[in-house]
């Protein structure tokens, strides 16, 4: 039989890979930085070839080193799963997921049970309150968030660019006050967010008209109350695109056929030793592979 590496080296390649710093995942495996650097090292030296790029406080993998990862990880992750089955622990799998709201019921629930196909233990606990990113940790495993950019400490990664549009009831469009043009919105109630105010803003530069001023802007905490009142016709909701998409309501339209790109982004995020988890690892993989656009 081919002569192989120690376990214990593999699994500290594997990790440190994820989490690209020696002392997260020295803090991961329980071990000291040395002894986790020494595990690093006598994995070089026996596929003969450096596999990371040495960079202050952080480990980036070169070439050699993602074509290895690519094919011991998986292997590695089974493994874990065998261990799992064998010892009783992978009976349950549990993910702590915050999400907002319309994400969750636009995108996510209703291709859940294509995960739970998959892996028929996996269950996830649902949270949709604020503050997520700061949470991570503390009561959640892993968040998907609406934001401009994540903070560099955490892992995270981009499931969607989103467009500004204009929506509404299609009544707007109609009648001596119809609103056909931008300067229409001068005599005309705009709904936002509490949390992307910007959004009108970004439409009206994108237009090049900074100075269009609405009759009144009506502030909401929840999209879905947004999309509601427009289809009630109380106003035009400045939205990602997406989200009035993926309402499928008939009684909302574009207003406007313009939209604009958004400095906003979906995106996953957990903490960097949070990959290390079983179930935020199999979620993260199948979000990538069947909703991220």
């Amino acid at each position: 039989m081919r002569r192989l590496p120690p376990l214990t080296a593999v699994e500290a390649f594997v990790q440190v890979a994820r989490l690209g710093s020696v002392k997260a995942a020295a803090e991961e495996l329980a071990l000291s930085s040395p002894a986790l650097s020494r595990r690093i090292q006598s994995l070089e030296r026996f596929v003969a070839r450096p596999l990371f790029e040495r960079r202050h406080q952080a480990m980036i993998l070169n070439n050699d080193g993602e074509q290895l990862l690519a094919r011991v990880a998986p292997a590695l992750d089974a493994l874990a799963v065998a261990i799992d089955a064998t010892t009783g622990e992978g009976d349950l799998l549990r993910l702590r997921l915050n999400v907002p709201p319309l994400f969750a019921s636009q995108r996510l629930i209703g291709r859940l049970p294509e995960l739970r196909a998959l892996h028929e233990d996996f269950h996830i606990d649902i949270d949709t309150q604020p503050h997520a990113l700061a949470r991570l940790g503390e009561g959640l495993d892993a968040a998907i968030v609406i934001a401009r950019e994540i903070d560099p400490a955490l892992y995270s990664r981009k499931i969607a660019q989103s467009r500004v549009a204009a929506i509404g009831s299609p009544k707007l469009k109609e009648g001596p006050n119809a609103i056909l043009e931008p300067d229409d919105l001068s005599r005309a109630t705009i709904l936002v967010h509490r949390d992307m105010q910007e959004l009108f803003n970004i439409w009206r530069e994108s237009i090049d008209r900074p100075d269009l001023e609405p009759l009144a802007i009506d502030h909401f905490d929840s999209g879905q109350l947004i999309l509601d009142a427009a289809a009630q016709g109380l106003g035009v909701a400045f939205m990602l695109d997406e989200h009035v998409e993926g309402s499928h309501d008939p009684r909302l339209v574009r207003i406007f056929d313009h939209v604009a790109d958004a400095s906003y982004s979906y995106w996953f995020a957990a903490r960097r030793t949070g990959l290390s988890n079983r179930a935020v690892r199999i979620f993260h993989d199948w979000l990538f592979e069947t909703i991220a656009d």
